[in-house]
């Protein structure tokens, strides 16, 4: 009767030592995802606040541009029109003097995400590329880090271009492409001109310009 014991007492205390295990793990796993969390939200916000820096100038405003922000629902191509597209307002003495915003563009290998600036003039700030999975060594070229193409951007318009200058050369534009690599380069043509576009549509919104009806 004795081992029978022992052996109903071991039945009985292994359940109890696998779910005690199993508790402490968890309870680990919950406080370490507590304790990386606000970590890894900081990291973002410097990430997307150093990219803010490279096309909104810190010398231009005198705000927070991550704390002055307005979201908008309008659709915008390949953008997730389910969030909104947020767009983060430069001021200089509570006047909003530009505007950054993300847009996407379709490349050879997948989304290029862009970050874009647009001045009140409706003239762009400048652009840089923020992500892509592009070949290296040819679709690449889009990095700031690669080469200038990149800086065409700065200072076109709607107005100073037509629609038909908003192209690469290839399809009778006027921006230069990539020798094997015509596709990414268009891609990026087409997202900042779509950009461009949705900033002149909702232009009154992002400037802070539209006046209240009684």
């Amino acid at each position: 009767m004795t081992g029978e014991s022992n052996i109903k007492q071991k039945m009985a205390y292994h359940p109890l030592l696998l779910g005690g295990i199993a508790l402490i793990a968890g309870t680990l796993l919950v406080l370490a995802d507590a304790g990386t969390r606000d970590e890894i939200a900081q990291r973002q916000a410097e990430d997307l606040r150093i990219s803010l820096s490279q096309v909104v100038g810190d010398d231009i405003h005198d705000n927070s541009l991550l704390a002055d922000t307005i979201v908008l629902h309008q659709p915008l191509q390949y953008s997730d029109s389910a969030t909104g597209i947020t767009v983060y307002r430069a001021r200089l003495n509570g006047k909003v003097i530009a505007a950054a915003f993300e847009v996407i563009g379709m490349g050879y290998s997948g989304p290029i995400r862009i970050i874009m600036s647009v001045g009140s003039d409706g003239n762009i700030m400048a652009v840089r590329v923020i992500a892509h999975a592009e070949t290296p060594g040819l679709g690449d070229k889009i990095e700031i880090e690669k080469s200038n193409w990149i800086k065409y951007f700065s200072g076109l318009s709607l107005i100073n271009r037509s629609i038909t200058q908003w192209a690469v050369k290839k399809d009778g534009g006027e921006f230069d492409q990539f020798s094997g690599a015509t596709i990414t380069p268009r891609a990026v043509v087409r997202a900042v001109h779509n950009g461009l576009a949705y900033f002149n549509a909702n232009k009154s919104t992002i400037l802070d310009l539209e006046e209240s009806h009684d």
